[in-house]
């Protein structure tokens, strides 16, 4: 038997065994469309035709979509915990967790909350504090350094022109803005 889904128009091959006359749901595997459908009357063959006659095919009648009512879920309030899952004795039950340090939250000391990182933009500025430092201790030792290493002289003339124009660069970034 072959099916043919009112939404879509797929037809699907369906065995004829399969629609019992009572009907059966069916569903489009293409679109989702889903109906009732019943046997096809049949054509039995008793007599012999002789000549040929001309068959006018019916069209199929155009079943109506059946939507079931959708299904309301009920939420149910859920339920407080008399034991919290992160508590020792709750870890030691169900996972086999043992935790020596059994002190509460609320004992912990202020010296312990008040902890502090060094934080990035302090190791920034203590960085940039160490390079100035640095190349203002070039900058005065610069006569010595070049008499006792007649051969650094190009190089450290090379860095404080580097310095130079790095502050040019950011001069003229600060002016435009």
């Amino acid at each position: 038997m072959i099916l043919t889904c009112n939404s879509c128009g797929k037809k699907f091959i369906v065995p004829d065994s399969a629609i019992t006359a009572s009907g059966r749901m069916v569903q489009c595997g293409s679109c989702g469309n889903k109906w009732k459908q019943f046997p096809m009357e049949k054509v039995e063959k008793t007599q012999l035709i002789t000549r040929a006659k001309k068959v006018i095919s019916r069209p199929q009648s155009v079943q109506q979509k059946i939507h079931k009512p959708k299904k309301i879920k009920r939420t149910t309030p859920k339920k407080t915990r008399e034991i919290s899952l992160y508590s020792p004795e709750y870890l030691a039950k169900k996972h086999g967790i043992k935790i020596n340090d059994t002190k509460p939250l609320k004992e912990i000391s202020k010296k312990e909350k008040s902890k502090v990182s060094f934080g990035f933009y302090r190791s920034l500025l203590v960085f940039i504090v160490f390079l100035i430092f640095i190349s203002r201790s070039l900058y005065f030792a610069q006569t010595f350094i070049v008499e006792v290493f007649p051969g650094l002289e190009f190089y450290l003339n090379y860095f404080f022109e580097s310095i130079r124009n790095i502050f040019e660069i950011w001069k003229s970034l600060i002016a435009i803005y």
